[in-house]
C-alpha cells in the first residue's frame, strides 16, 4: 500500500476519508527537522550552511514514519503548497532516505476528492528553488534574531527578542504612536445649510460650504464662521449646476490571506491569529455529524486573487440559479493579483458551493461559521455584477460663497445583495437622491449652522490596518502576518486598548536602539527589497548563499559597533590574564570586561576591580574585592578554578581553629557568613563538608550517638534538637 505524508493529523484524517482506505495517510506534525533551538546553527565561515537537527519531540514520529516508508510501495509527500511546505517535504525526503529526484511530491490547493486524486496522478520531484528560498529566509531570520536578541538583553533588559520582520512591524506601531503624541489639533468649522425649493414640493437637503470666490475654502476660526453665517443669511441661494450620473461599484476580489484578516477584523472583531486558526481548521477539515471529516475552503495562505475555471463556472451557475440572470456579468470577473504575488495557487474560496453557510450553521461553532460565511459570500460576490447607483451633485451659490450637496440612491444591488461593501460609505453623501432641481432655480435656507471641529490625530493600528500596512509596504508574507502580531502581543511590546494597538514603554527602547544602529534592517524599503530577493531565489535566478553573503558581513560590523559603542579602555588590569579592562555600559550600568575576550571572559562590576593585599588561603593569589547581596567580600581571582572567599577585612592569617570535627577528627575553623554570623567548618573542606553553628567537641552523645557541641554559654549538649541530652555541670569548687 502507498503512503501519503502530510503535516497535520486533521488534514490526514480528511484525506484518508476521501481515499477510502486505498492509501495509508500519516502526519509529520509539521517540521521534523530544524535549526537547533539553543545554538546559532549556521556556519557563517562555511558559506552560511545551516545545521539541521531533529526537532524536539519528533524522534518517535521519525521512527514511525521510517518504518511505514519501508513497508510502503511508494511514499508521497503532500505537505502544503508553499515554500515552507516544500521545505518540510525536503526534510522528510532526507530523513526517510527517499530518492532525491524521486517523483513523490504532490500538492493540491484544496482538500477534496477530485483535487487529491488529480495530485496523485501528477507527482513531481522536490522543487529545490522553493526549498532554497525557504532556507534563505530561515537562515536570514536566524542570523538577525539570534544576534540582535542578545544585544537587546545586554543593553536593555532580559527576555527581549528582535526579528527581521517583527522589529519593522513594531517600528510602524511605535512611529504611529509618536505621530499621535506629536499631533497638534487644528481648529476648523463646518458650515451646513438645510435647503429646499421655494414651493416646498420636495424635502429639505443638506449642503456644505466648500468655496469662496470660486476657490476651495476652509473656515478656520469663529470669526470666519460668523462672517460666513452673516453673509449666507443675508444673501440668496441659487442652484449653479446639477450633475446626474449612474455610478458603478465593482465587486471586490476573492480573499487573499491579508484581505481575509482585514475583513474578519473589521466585520467580526477577530484578531489576525484567531482568524488564521479558524481558517486553518476549515482548510484541513472538521468533523461534521453524519459526514465525518470534511474540508471547507481552499488553501488559506495565499496572496493570489486567481480562481480556477471550474470554480468560476460553478459560481456563475450558482448566481444565475439563486439570484437571476441580471446578477451575472456578461463576462466572468477576473482580478489582477498584487505585484510580486506568488500566483502558484488560488485565492481563498469555498470548495463546494452546495455546502452553503446556512446548511452548516448548526454543525459549526460560531467563530468557524462566521469565517466560513465571510469566505463563502466574498467569493460569490466576486463573480457577481456591479452595483449601480443614481448619483446627483448640486452646486449652490450665495454671493461669493459656494455650497455643495451630494446624494446617491441604489439603482441595482448587484454584488451588494450578498456582500456588504464598506467602500461605498461617505459621510457627506445624502442617502437617497436630491430633489430634481434645475440650474438657476432659487432655493431657500430653513436653517444654517456652524459647528466647531478639530482635526484628529492618526488612528492607532488595529490588526486589520497593520496587516494592510505590512502588505502595502511589502513587509513579510501573508503567512507571517498573524504570527508577527501574535509575537508583538505575547512579548508585551504592544497592548490592546479596545481593538487598537498601543506600544509599551519597552517597545520605544527596542525601536530606538535598533533604528540607531541598524538603519537598514529597520528600514521598510530594505525589508521589502529582501522579500523580492527571496522571490528571485524561488524563480531560480539567485543563489541563496550569495544573498546571505551580501547581507551578513555589513550586519556583523554594525552588530560589533552596537555592542562596543561607548566602550572605554582603562588602565585597570585584568586579575586573570593581565590585559587592560574595558569599561562598558549594560542594562545594570557600567561594568569592566577584559579586552582579551573571548580568550578571557573576566567581567566585574566597576566597583569590584580593586585588588586587596590578602592572599588566597588556597592558591596564594591576591584576592579581589567584590560586592554581593550582603555587602563586600573577598574572592579569589582564579575563579572558577579556585572558589575561595573570605569576609571583607579578614585575612587568612587571622584564621581561628576551635573544636574538633566529629566526622574526620580534624580541627574545625571559626568562619563567618556574609551577614557576619559565626559558624564552624571542618578544616578538611572540601573533602569533609561538616559545618555546625556551635563548637563541636569531637565527642559522641551518650544518649543517641550524635555529636556533642559547646554552646556560647559553655553548655555541652547534643547537636540533635530531638535529643534533650545536656552534660551535667561540673561541681563548684569548694571555698
Amino acid at each position: 500500500m502507498d503512503l501519503i505524508i502530510v503535516e497535520s493529523p486533521s488534514k490526514a484524517k480528511t484525506i484518508a476519508r476521501y481515499l477510502k482506505g486505498q492509501y495509508r495517510v500519516d502526519a509529520s506534525g509539521g517540521h521534523i527537522r530544524d535549526l537547533p533551538q539553543k545554538k546559532l546553527g549556521v556556519a557563517v565561515d562555511k558559506n552560511y550552511e545551516p545545521r539541521y537537527v531533529t526537532s524536539p519531540g519528533k524522534e518517535e514520529t521519525i521512527r514511525r514514519l521510517t518504518e511505514e516508508a519501508k513497508k510502503a510501495d511508494k511514499v508521497y509527500l503532500a505537505t502544503d503548497p508553499d515554500r515552507e511546505g516544500e521545505a518540510i517535504s525536503w526534510h522528510l525526503q532526507s530523513v526517510l532516505g527517499l530518492p532525491e529526484d524521486g517523483q513523490n511530491r504532490i500538492e493540491f490547493n484544496e482538500i477534496s476528492p477530485k483535487a487529491v486524486q488529480h495530485a496523485l496522478a501528477h507527482p513531481r520531484s522536490i522543487n529545490y528553488n522553493l526549498v532554497d528560498a525557504q532556507q534563505a529566509r530561515r537562515v536570514l531570520d536566524r542570523l538577525v534574531g539570534y544576534k540582535l536578541s542578545p544585544l537587546l538583553n545586554n543593553k536593555i533588559q532580559n527576555g527581549l527578542s528582535a526579528g527581521r520582520v517583527q522589529s519593522v512591524a513594531l517600528r510602524l506601531v511605535v512611529e504611529r504612536e509618536r505621530e499621535i503624541e506629536a499631533f497638534k489639533p487644528e481648529e476648523y468649522w463646518t458650515i451646513a445649510a438645510e435647503l429646499r425649493d421655494l414651493e416646498e414640493r420636495y424635502p429639505t437637503f443638506r449642503a456644505l460650504l466648500e468655496k469662496r470666490k470660486g476657490k476651495k475654502y476652509k473656515v478656520t476660526c469663529k470669526q470666519e464662521a460668523d462672517e460666513a453665517l452673516s453673509a449666507l443669511n443675508a444673501g440668496k441661494y441659487v442652484v449653479a449646476s446639477v450633475k446626474k450620473a449612474i455610478t458603478k461599484s465593482h465587486a471586490p476580489a476573492p480573499f487573499t490571506t491579508s484581505t481575509l484578516q482585514q475583513d474578519a477584523s473589521n466585520k467580526l472583531g477577530m484578531t489576525a491569529p484567531e482568524t488564521m486558526l479558524m481558517a486553518q481548521h476549515l482548510y484541513e477539515g472538521m468533523d461534521l455529524e453524519g459526514e465525518g471529516h470534511v474540508a471547507f475552503v481552499t488553501y488559506i495562505r495565499t496572496d493570489s486573487t486567481r480562481v480556477s475555471a471550474d470554480a468560476q463556472a460553478a459560481a456563475r451557475a450558482y448566481i444565475k440559479e439563486q439570484y437571476g440572470e441580471e446578477y451575472l456579468p456578461a463576462k466572468p470577473n477576473f482580478y489582477a493579483s498584487k505585484k510580486g504575488a506568488q500566483d502558484a495557487h488560488e485565492a481563498i474560496r469555498p470548495i463546494d458551493l452546495t455546502r452553503t453557510p446556512e446548511s452548516v450553521k448548526k454543525l459549526l461553532d460560531r467563530k468557524h461559521y462566521n469565517v466560513y460565511k465571510l469566505i463563502y459570500e466574498r467569493f460569490i460576490a466576486s463573480q457577481m455584477s456591479e452595483a449601480q447607483y443614481d448619483s446627483m451633485q448640486i452646486e449652490i451659490e450665495n454671493g461669493e460663497y459656494g455650497l455643495r450637496a451630494s446624494g446617491k440612491a441604489l439603482r441595482f444591488a448587484g454584488f451588494t445583495v450578498i456582500y456588504a461593501d464598506f467602500r461605498n460609505t461617505d459621510e457627506e453623501e445624502t442617502k437617497g437622491l436630491l430633489p430634481p432641481l434645475e440650474e438657476g432655480t432659487p432655493v431657500k435656507a430653513e436653517n444654517v449652522t456652524a459647528e466647531q471641529k478639530f482635526t484628529k490625530p492618526p488612528v492607532r493600528y488595529t490588526d486589520a490596518s497593520l496587516v494592510k500596512a505590512m502588505e502595502d509596504k511589502g513587509i513579510g508574507r501573508p503567512s507571517t502576518y498573524a504570527s508577527i502580531i501574535s509575537v508583538l502581543t505575547k512579548r508585551k511590546y504592544v497592548e490592546k486598548e479596545s481593538k487598537y494597538m498601543k506600544p509599551t514603554e519597552i517597545a520605544y527602547r527596542i525601536t530606538d536602539m535598533l533604528v540607531k544602529y541598524f538603519t537598514d534592517i529597520m528600514d521598510v524599503g530594505f525589508t521589502a527589497d529582501m522579500e523580492e530577493k527571496l522571490d528571485e531565489i524561488e524563480e531560480g535566478g539567485k543563489d541563496w548563499h550569495a544573498i546571505i553573503a551580501d547581507f551578513y558581513p555589513p550586519f556583523e560590523e554594525k552588530l560589533h559597533f552596537a555592542s562596543t559603542d561607548g566602550d572605554e579602555i582603562t588602565d585597570i588590569l585584568c586579575t586573570k590574564c593581565g590585559h587592560p579592562m574595558v569599561r562598558k555600559t549594560g542594562k545594570y550600568g557600567k561594568y569592566l570586561a577584559c579586552s582579551n575576550y573571548p580568550a578571557c571572559s573576566n567581567i566585574v562590576s566597576e566597583g569590584e576591580a580593586e585588588t586587596s593585599e590578602v592572599p588566597c588561603p588556597k592558591c596564594g593569589k591576591l584576592m579581589v574585592i567584590k560586592s554581593g547581596r550582603y555587602g563586600k567580600f573577598l574572592a579569589c581571582p582564579n575563579y572558577p578554578a579556585c572558589k575561595s572567599t573570605l569576609p571583607f577585612g579578614e585575612t587568612a592569617e587571622e584564621e581561628v581553629f576551635e573544636g574538633v570535627c566529629p566526622q574526620c577528627g580534624k580541627p574545625t575553623k571559626r568562619l563567618k557568613t556574609r551577614t557576619g554570623k559565626t559558624y564552624y567548618g571542618c578544616s578538611g573542606y572540601p573533602v569533609c563538608k561538616f559545618m555546625s553553628w556551635d563548637i563541636p567537641t569531637g565527642e559522641k552523645c551518650p544518649k543517641c550517638g550524635g555529636f556533642l557541641v559547646k554552646s556560647p554559654r559553655g553548655v555541652i549538649k547534643c547537636a540533635d534538637k530531638a535529643c534533650a541530652y545536656r552534660a551535667p555541670k561540673p561541681p563548684k569548687a569548694a571555698k
